[in-house]
C-alpha cells in the first residue's frame, strides 16, 4: 500500500462545524480524487459529505447515505461528487461491477467511498483517507485526513 505524505487533524463540536469542515476538505482535496471515508455509524460521515456537496455547488439538502443504493451522484458547478457506500459488498469483483474505477478516473469527479477500507484494491487506488471518530464530549467529532 502507498504511503500517505500529508496529514491534518481537525475537530468539530456541531453539525454546522462538520458541514464547514466538509467545505474545507474540498479545498484540501480538489477533484479528481478517490477519498476513503471511515467512521462508525453515527460518526457524521453523511453530514461531512453534505458540506462537501455545498462547497462544490451541489444541492446539499439532497445528500443522503447511499447504504442501500450503493451510489449517489451530485452535480456541482464544475465537479461531480460521487458518494458510495461499500458496506454491503463482500467481494472485489462487486466493486468492478459498480464502475468505481471509471468514476475514480473521471477528471471532473470527487469520489467519496464509505467502507472502502474493506477492500485492498480501493485503498491502493485511494488518493486520500478521512477517519472520523467520536471525541471526548457528546457532540465532538475528531477527523484525521491523510493524503498524497
Amino acid at each position: 500500500m502507498k504511503e500517505w505524505t500529508m496529514q491534518k487533524r481537525l475537530r468539530t463540536r456541531s453539525v454546522s462545524g462538520t458541514l464547514a469542515l466538509g467545505e474545507m476538505i474540498c479545498e484540501l482535496l480538489p477533484a479528481p480524487k478517490l477519498v476513503v471515508l471511515r467512521g462508525d455509524l453515527g460518526a457524521g460521515k453523511t453530514t461531512l459529505v453534505k458540506g462537501m456537496a455545498a462547497a462544490l455547488g451541489a444541492q446539499s439538502d439532497e445528500v443522503t447515505s447511499p447504504t442501500f443504493t450503493l451510489v449517489h451522484e451530485y452535480a456541482g458547478r464544475k465537479v461531480r461528487l460521487i458518494h458510495l457506500d461499500l458496506y454491503r459488498l463482500e467481494h472485489e469483483k462487486e466493486i468492478e461491477g459498480l464502475g468505481l474505477w471509471e468514476m475514480a478516473d473521471a477528471p471532473d469527479a470527487l469520489v467519496v467511498v464509505e467502507w472502502g477500507d474493506k477492500f485492498a484494491s480501493v485503498m491502493e487506488r485511494a488518493d486520500a483517507e478521512i477517519a472520523m471518530g467520536q471525541g471526548e464530549v457528546e457532540n465532538e467529532r475528531l477527523l484525521e485526513i491523510r493524503w498524497r
